[in-house]
């Protein structure tokens, strides 16, 4: 897959959450790539991302494993289905369970990265296990249940 992240190949209806949304100018826009059999996002929280005092807020934490997983999802799917092309627009996957296991503080001021890889990928289902890190300690552990977003599911209007 070239460099492109997963989450820019996803249609532009579908670019607007709050963890991975390349036109949410006030998200998170993390950008998820392929190391290996590995898919891998590295994230900076500042300081207002504060839980208690020098430490990440853990919901934070949960939205970077979210979406990081859910694009891996998109990205192993693809993947799955076409070992030898490159994709032009991923499928977009949604989240059915998000479970996170919180090891230890985990500290604000240093870049935290997280690693993820498919365990289970079914027809409409994927199964993402995740771990985030700073300073090379693991803090936390997930695990996403993504499931392909419907066809009939379309983006609600905004209003203004």
């Amino acid at each position: 897959m070239d460099r492109k992240a997963f989450q820019d190949l996803y249609p532009d209806e579908f670019c607007h959450c709050y963890g991975c949304g390349r036109l949410n100018e006030h998200g998170l826009q993390i950008k998820s790539h392929w190391d290996g059999a590995e898919a891998v996002t590295v994230f900076e929280p500042r300081s207002f991302y504060t839980g208690v005092s020098g430490y990440v807020y853990g919901g934070l934490i949960a939205s970077l494993i979210d979406c990081h997983c859910i694009g891996t999802a998109a990205a192993a799917k693809h993947k799955s289905e076409n070992p030898d092309q490159d994709p032009e627009v991923l499928p977009r996957f949604v989240t059915a369970a998000l479970h996170v296991d919180y090891l230890r503080p985990t500290p604000l001021g240093v870049p935290l990265e997280v690693r993820a890889r498919a365990d289970e990928i079914k027809e409409r289902k994927v199964v993402v296990a995740a771990t985030l890190s700073a300073e090379g300690e693991i803090c936390a552990r997930g695990r996403v249940v993504a499931v392909q977003m419907p066809q009939n599911m379309k983006p609600a209007v905004e209003e203004g």
